[in-house]
Order: C-alpha cells, then structure tokens, then sequence
C-alpha cells in the first residue's frame, strides 16, 4: 500500500468510527456554566442558551450560579467559581455584571470592583482551559446605554474575554419590535423575548454565527422574583427551590426569525457581537 492509499483508508476509518478530533468535538456536548444575578436567572437564559444551541447542532447543558443583586466580586471572593471549574466539567464560563457596577452607579469602588473581578475570573478559567464570555447587560436611556457598552467593552478586552453586547441592540430591538415581551411585569427584568436575545448573543458570540429561525422549546424552570435561589451550583434545569415557578417555554419559529431578521439589519457584520468578532481567547 502507497503512503496515499495508506492517508486516504485512514481518513476513511476515521470518519466511519467518529473518531476525528473535529468530529468528536462537535458531538460533544458542550458545558456551560451562568455566573450572575437576577438580570441572569429571570426567564432562565441558562436554558435558554442551552436549547438554542442544541437546537442549532450543538449540543449544550448549562449550570449556573446566581443570586439577586450578587456582583461578580462577590463570586471571586467566595471561591464558588473556581471550586466549580475545578471539577473539570466545564468547556465556557458566561459571566453577567449587575446592571450599573461598571458605571459606578453603586460608588467609585463599584467600577475598580467590577473590572478586577472580570480579570480574575478570567484568569481563573485560562487556567482550567474554560472559555469566557461577558454578557452585557443594559439600560434605558440612549447615552447611559451607549456608556455602558464602552464600559463592558473596555472590561471584556482588558480581561482578554469575549463580549455577547446587549443594551444597544436591545434599544434598537424595542424600537422595532415594541409588542414583543422584552420586560417582565416589573418593567425592569428581563421578559421572555429579552432572554432569548441573551441567549441569541451568547450563541453568536461563541459561534461566529446567528442561530437557525426554527421552533425553540425550552423544558426548565422560568423563574421570575420569587426564584427562591441562592449562590450555590445548581443545573439550569434541575427542579426549581421554589415550588410555584413555572415551568416550560416556547418561541415560535415567526417570533426569532423577527429577532433575527432585525439583528441582521442593524449591523449585517455581526449584529449583537463583540465588537472583536468571534470569541477569541488565548487558553
């Protein structure tokens, strides 16, 4: 046998027994563990993400440590993160800010805080081989929103993380898509629709790409104000603490495709993305 015949049954091989590394690292499922509070657990954007990319061809399972009002300085002094990844378990950390620390809006300190601990997790995850994505949060009015996207931008690239921006584009999405559930009852928390942005942005953000229109059923609890959470691991979804959370949600394929269909116009490039592409991070 000739080194190109030889080259060419092993390839064969390979394929016909799945065992590529490419192969295998598609079919893999990917583990995802949420650090956050409130803005991250209403609507359960953990298993949102989670059904999304599953649906999209990667299959995903998503745990996640939050707590209302927590900060992510909070969780590094703690320890709960790295003792998560220390287990190994985990392939990328989503890490969500509360809504106003990296302005400030909590004290001079709030922002020194908040930009350390973004560097510490991300350290803390290169050294467990994890990849890290900031999710944005978001604000109302058009130039504190437009300051809190440079700040998180600044956070993300100076901790060498990726970015899954939120606030922007959800300010043009309002715009364009006013009757769909972006808000919980309270005006202020992430409604059905905000969740799947996240997790839309989170998807893109890890893969290069927006996610496919098609229907989306998400099996986990849907928690809101009275989550019953509280800092510890737990799986996205696992049974909810709170015995009256409902459970189970579904987006119609008309629904993300209007999602969708306005992320592209807003930037064709790459709507709801990092503003350095595709995450990339040196593990």
């Amino acid at each position: 046998m000739n080194i190109r015949s030889g080259l060419l049954l092993a390839l064969a091989l390979c394929l016909a027994a799945s065992a590529c590394p490419a192969a295998e690292a598609r079919s893999a499922t990917e583990q995802v563990l949420f650090v956050g509070n409130s803005l991250t657990y209403y609507g359960n954007a953990p298993a949102v993400y989670a059904a999304l990319s599953t649906a999209n061809g990667y299959p995903a399972s998503s745990d996640m440590i939050v707590e209302g009002g927590a900060t992510l300085d909070q969780r590094v002094a703690d320890g709960k993160i790295e003792q998560a990844l220390q287990t190994g378990r985990y392939d990328t950390l989503v890490i969500q800010e509360r809504g106003g620390d990296l302005l400030c809006s909590f004290g001079p300190d709030s922002c020194i805080e908040s930009r350390a601990a973004t560097k510490a997790l991300a350290s803390i995850a290169r050294g467990h081989g994890v990849k890290v994505v900031m999710l944005g949060s978001y604000q109302p009015t058009p130039e504190i929103s437009r300051r809190l996207v440079e700040a998180e931008t600044a956070a993300s690239k100076a901790a060498g993380i990726g970015y899954a921006e939120v606030s922007e584009t959800l300010r043009h999405l309002t715009g364009a898509e006013p009757e769909l559930a972006w808000f919980a009852a309270d005006g202020m928390h992430p409604g059905r629709h905000l969740t799947l942005l996240n997790a839309i942005v989170i998807y893109q953000a890890l893969r290069g790409e927006l996610p496919a229109a098609g229907p989306l059923a998400v099996n986990a609890p849907i928690y809101a104000e009275d989550s019953g959470l509280e800092a510890t691991l737990r799986a996205a979804d696992a049974p909810p603490p709170n015995g009256d959370t409902a459970v189970g949600i579904e987006y119609s394929p008309t629904t993300l495709a209007r999602i969708l269909q306005n992320l592209t116009k807003k930037n064709p490039a790459g709507a709801g993305f990092s503003s350095t592409g595709k995450l990339n991070q040196n593990l």
